[in-house]
Parts: structure tokens; sequence; C-alpha cells
């Protein structure tokens, strides 16, 4: 008999749990996955654990390396500059149909993030805002209706993980994407289509402009 995690369960649970670590900064870029310590942190068994690696592997997030295990893969400013460059397109897409597509209990979840991202900005609360800013980004997807775009769009993200959580801590870096959410917001609200494609474009443009600034030309 055993306590630890296994299965579709297990699994799952240390995927999320190797997410988390990269964001918090738990885990950095070219660090070695030793299955046993792994197994042990997160209370899985060492089958749950192999498997989340292979999906975190094809995500792109880590590499599996012959007779070496896995580690975390290295993702250079250039290639993260394409990745939202591709992201852009596929979310000026779902933008656009979100306006169209979105139901009157989205847009009303829509405006209600808009305020709490204002206020979380006003009180500083910038772990909040994070969280409502990937809910914002899900949420127009999901009104999307377009199922590609999002299998699509979780693929591009998974080696983004560590750039994205870099560029939120940025000094004055909510309060610089706050009009362009709530840009966003307004336009798929209002379904006005154009704009919404339009504003979602401002704001991966800018994500550009942040990653090829000078504080991101470090590998992370």
């Amino acid at each position: 008999m055993t306590d630890k995690l296994t299965g579709a369960a297990g699994r799952q649970y240390v995927a999320d749990a190797i997410r988390h670590a990269l964001r918090s900064g738990d885990l950095v870029p070219g660090q070695r996955l030793v299955e046993n310590d792994l197994a042990e942190s997160y209370g899985a068994t060492r089958g749950a654990v192999r498997e989340a690696l292979q999906d975190l592997a094809a995500e792109e997030i880590l590499e599996i390396v012959p007779r070496r295990g896995a580690r975390v893969r290295m993702v250079s400013v250039e290639e993260a500059i394409q990745i939202t460059e591709c992201r852009s397109a596929l979310e000026q897409l779902c933008a656009r149909k979100a306006a169209t597509l979105a139901t009157d209990a989205q847009r009303g979840e829509l405006d209600r993030i808009g305020a709490d991202m204002r206020q979380a900005v006003a009180d500083g609360a910038w772990d909040a805002y994070s969280a409502l800013n990937q809910r914002l980004h899900e949420l127009v997807i999901e009104a999307s209706g377009q199922e590609v775009a999002r299998r699509t769009l979780d693929r591009l993200n998974g080696p983004m993980v560590r750039f994205q959580f870099r560029l939120a801590l940025r000094p004055g870096r909510p309060a610089r994407s706050l009009p362009q959410h709530l840009a966003i917001i307004e336009a798929v609200v209002g379904g006005d289509a154009a704009a919404a494609a339009e504003a979602a474009a401002a704001h991966l443009d800018d994500v550009i402009e942040q990653l090829r600034s000078p504080a991101a030309s470090a590998r992370t």
C-alpha cells in the first residue's frame, strides 16, 4: 500500500507543480530534474513523475537527454520573440471571434476581471493581477470557440512560463499592461471585432518590445 499520488491524478499534479516551480523561480533553465527527488518532493510515484516529465517535454518546457534524464529547457530571447509573434496572430483571431461569439455571462465576467485588475494595480497586488491576466486570456480564447487556436496556444505558452514570470515582475509592468488589457475587454464586451483584434495585437507588440529590452537580454 502507498499513499503516493499515482495515475492520471499524480501525473497532472507533478506537471502542475513543476510549472509552478518554474514561475516562482525554484527551478531554473538548464537545471537537471531527478525522478527520485521529484517523487519524494511531490509525494508521487516514479511512474507518475516519469509521465509528467514526458508531458512537459512534449510541451517543450523540459528536454529529455539520453542517459542523463530531464532538464529545464533553455529558451533564448529570440525564440521567445518568435513564439510571441505566433501567439499574437492566434490571439488576434480569438479576440475577433470572441467579440462576436461571447455569451452574456462571458462578457459579464470580462467586465468583472477588468474591475478587479484596476483594483489589483491600485493595491499593488501583483499576484492577484497576474492571476487575473491569465484568466482574461483564457476567457477570450474560450469565448472565441477556437479549439485549434486554444490547443496551439497552450503548446506555445509552455516554453514561455519563465519569461512571462520575469516580465510580470518588472517594476511598473502591471500599470503599463493594464490599459492594454482593458482595451481588449472593452472591445470584446462591446462586440467590436476589429477593435478587439487591434487591442490584442497592441498588447502582444508591447510584450515583444519588452522582450527586446536590455533587461531580457540574458537567458532565463
